[in-house]
């Protein structure tokens, strides 16, 4: 093979449109773009724009908010927390905290901490050093016999 032989396969690239050849050619005199006026010219940006109507997103009544200031946690159940234990993966002889789980791919990333719902059984003793933890969470890993400590948040 040479460099001078390599093509695009065929039908890869369209051709360009030749416009404003006559008025037979169907694209001709305004080449498609119809009368004068703004849609008539180069770089129109009128989304949205109905013609006059009230458009649909002045319609519709505003709803809601976003918080900015909405912590993101990492989430994780303790049936998950279980399952690794019993492949291997993870190991209870010493504390387990958030970067732990995160580097073993047991959580996803964690923003602002990780906090452990309740999802699931544990049946193995285990001590967490976490960012939160849901009420029904922390009753099973204390009837297991474990111990969880909730930390201050990260990123502050």
């Amino acid at each position: 093979m040479q460099l001078n032989a390599v093509r695009d396969n065929k039908g890869a690239r369209r051709g360009l449109m030749r416009v404003g050849r006559g008025i037979g050619s169907g694209k001709g005199k305004t080449c498609g773009r119809g009368g004068k006026g703004q849609t008539a010219r180069t770089g129109v940006a009128i989304n949205g724009f109905e013609g006059g109507q009230m458009p649909l997103h002045r319609r519709l009544p505003k709803k809601g908010f976003t918080n900015i200031f909405k912590k993101q946690y990492a989430v994780v159940n303790v049936g998950t927390l279980q399952a690794a234990i019993a492949t291997g993966r993870l190991d209870v002889s010493q504390t387990v905290t958030t970067a732990d789980l995160v580097r073993l791919g047991i959580a996803s990333k964690a923003t602002h901490g990780l906090r452990v719902l309740s999802q699931g059984e544990i049946t193995t003793k285990i001590t967490l050093n976490i960012q939160g933890v849901s009420q029904s969470a922390l009753k099973k890993i204390e009837a297991a016999g474990g111990s969880v400590v909730v930390e201050a948040l990260l990123g502050r």
